[in-house]
Parts: C-alpha cells; sequence; structure tokens
C-alpha cells in the first residue's frame, strides 16, 4: 500500500506519516516498508495518473508499505483515526487467529478421517481382489495338476 493510500486510511497528511516513519526507522524495517524505485514510480504515474511536478506532484518516489508496516504505521501514528485502526486490525487479526483455529481442528479431523477410510479401503481391497481372483478361477480353472505315475508293476530293485 503507497503512504499517499495509507495517510488517507489514518486520516493524516503524508508528509506526517512518512516524517513519523523516519522518526522511527528502527520499527519499520526493509520487510515493513520500502521506497519503490524510480522506474517504478514512472510506471505508476503512467497508470494512476499522477500529476507532474510542476502541478505540485510528489518531489520522490513514494514509499510502499506492507500489511505489517501498516500496522506499525498506525502505532506510531497520533491521530485519533490511527488508533480507531490500529484497535481494528488487532480486532481483525484475532478473529482471523480464530477462523484459522477452526480450519485447524477441522484439517486435523479431516486426516483422521481419512487415514480411517484408507485402512477401510485397504481391507475392503482385499477382499475384492480375492473375489476376483475368485472369479477368475471360475472363469478359467487353472490346469489340473498331472497325475501321479503309476507304480510299475513287478520287481523294483
Amino acid at each position: 500500500m503507497l503512504d499517499s493510500d495509507l495517510a488517507k486510511i489514518y486520516g493524516v497528511e503524508t508528509k506526517s506519516l512518512n516524517r513519523a516513519v523516519k522518526r522511527n526507522t528502527d520499527r519499520f524495517p526493509k520487510d515493513f516498508v520500502f521506497q519503490i524505485s524510480s522506474h517504478e514510480w514512472e510506471n505508476l504515474k503512467c497508470q494512476i495518473g499522477t500529476s507532474s511536478l510542476e502541478h505540485g506532484g510528489r518531489r520522490r518516489p513514494p514509499y510502499a508499505f506492507t500489511e505489517h508496516g501498516a500496522i506499525m504505521a498506525a502505532n506510531v501514528l497520533n491521530s485519533p483515526r490511527a488508533v480507531q485502526m490500529s484497535v481494528f486490525v488487532v480486532r481483525a487479526f484475532l478473529k482471523m487467529r480464530a477462523l484459522l483455529g477452526d480450519k485447524r481442528d477441522l484439517a486435523q479431523k479431516l486426516a483422521s478421517l481419512e487415514k480411517e477410510l484408507k485402512k477401510r479401503l485397504d481391507v475392503h481391497e482385499a477382499v475384492i481382489v480375492t473375489i476376483l481372483q475368485r472369479v477368475m478361477d471360475i472363469i478359467d480353472p487353472p490346469a489340473l495338476p498331472a497325475a501321479p505315475p503309476k507304480p510299475r508293476i513287478g520287481f523294483n530293485p
């Protein structure tokens, strides 16, 4: 999320947000916030129709915030809206954890059900193979074993 969009959500000016980030650099590692490259900024300006510098546009490429950076920004800003959003985000994460916890239980139940079904299928599969073998024996009976040789009559040394 770009800094200007995040500033609108939190009800502060973009420069106030960026100033708060610069004052708290230890709270914003590179995986929380980063500045997009000038090439990316040029492409983005073409896509969103941002005004040029002559018309009061930005002088530098904007900062981009990850979800963790957006939460951290709410913690360092002192606007009432930022405080509300911080509480909202924490509640959203709590709900997500609760939902994921329910899904984990379901996943474990499904895994145990799958194991039980596999065991049953293995038993049924063995029975089916036995039945098919018997049917094949009826259709094409195995050759009868050769008759044992008859004993010779007479003197046997």
